[in-house]
């Protein structure tokens, strides 16, 4: 049995900590206070620390933590030195009786990795600041191309997989999705929802592959009706790459 919680930092951070009967890992620990604390106060096991990326608000916590918790750090080739565990795509990481796949993913930064798990056939996925719940992240260090690549790739994971990302920008990334598609009565109803949760303060991860195929402007490069609103918009060559930069573009200046 695996539980995977989230853990809040900063305005909008989310700290995973996935839990079984053999202890618990915890993915990109931006800060360490309320990670430690929870740790303590439930006498967890923690045995290792996952990294998606070297942003400061995904590896912060990380000295603090192995201070006080002699654990792995597994994470890509960037100048995080308590990373001791270096991973690449296909890498298979073994933790808690959960297998983990190592999936490349540059755009966002080009060092960027997702953590994917079959999980006995409901597979998870920790996939950091590229695929986001409605959006995905921007793209400072790679190309837009990269990014595009990336998300195609983790489009191809099975429909069921929960996507669990790194920030709570659910809300103002659907907005958006009703520009690009003011008609697509699935991001609408699925805007509302999640209007309500964020009334009541409570998280709208995670997602999932099917939910982001239907809903996710980013993931929707590839439908006709799409590709001919955001041609007629901007003038965009009705292919794939081209009309994700497009979109990409407007959302980085919405």
């Amino acid at each position: 049995m695996i539980n995977i919680e989230p853990i809040e930092a900063f305005n909008d951070n989310y700290i995973w900590l996935v839990t079984t009967n053999e202890g618990s890992i915890v993915i990109d620990p931006g800060e360490s206070n309320n990670l430690l604390k929870i740790l303590n106060q439930r006498n967890l096991d923690l045995r290792a620390i996952l990294i998606t990326h070297h942003h400061f608000d995904h590896t912060g916590g990380i000295d603090e933590i192995v201070s006080q918790k002699s654990i792995d750090v597994y994470g890509p080739k960037n100048n995080i030195d308590t990373i001791n565990i270096r991973v690449k795509h296909g890498t298979i990481i073994e933790l808690l009786g959960i297998q983990f796949e190592v999936i490349e993913i540059p755009g966002h930064t080009l060092d960027h990795i997702a953590y994917f798990s079959e999980n006995q056939g409901d597979p998870v996925l920790f996939c950091g600041d590229t695929l986001f719940a409605g959006g995905c992240g921007r793209v400072f260090e790679g190309t837009l191309e990269q990014m595009h690549d990336s998300l195609s790739l983790l489009k191809k994971l099975p429909l069921n997989t929960k996507i669990y990302c790194g920030h709570e920008y659910t809300q103002s990334n659907l907005k958006f999705a009703k520009s690009v598609e003011p008609l697509n009565e699935n991001i609408i109803s699925r805007y509302n929802r999640v209007c309500k949760l964020r009334e009541k303060g409570i998280p709208t991860l995670p997602s999932t592959i099917e939910l982001e195929l239907a809903t996710n402007p980013f993931l929707r490069a590839d439908i006709k009706e799409v590709q001919v609103e955001i041609s007629k918009r901007f003038n965009t060559p009705k292919n794939d790459k081209d009309i994700f930069t497009a979109i990409r573009q407007w959302k980085d200046n919405y």
